[in-house]
């Protein structure tokens, strides 16, 4: 109880306080910046396979008009 009543107490309690919401809230902001680098990562990934695949279509598309040809003849 004596502890409680210390003239310091207060003011040491106010700074840890301070620390803690600020430790908290760059906590919460970096995790944020991660959530939002990880979803660009995503998409730029997802981008990349669908330019290979449009491009495989394409490749495709290409050979069987080619192949079609070649019997028809």
């Amino acid at each position: 109880m004596h502890l409680l009543t210390h003239p310091f107490i207060i003011p040491l309690a106010a700074f840890v306080m301070v620390i803690c919401i600020v430790a908290l809230t760059t906590a919460h902001k970096n995790r944020e910046k991660e959530l939002e680098y990880d979803l660009r990562l995503r998409e730029m990934e997802h981008a990349k396979k669908m330019k290979e695949l449009d491009l495989e279509m394409a490749r495709l598309k290409g050979v069987q008009p080619e192949g079609n040809q070649e019997t028809k003849a």
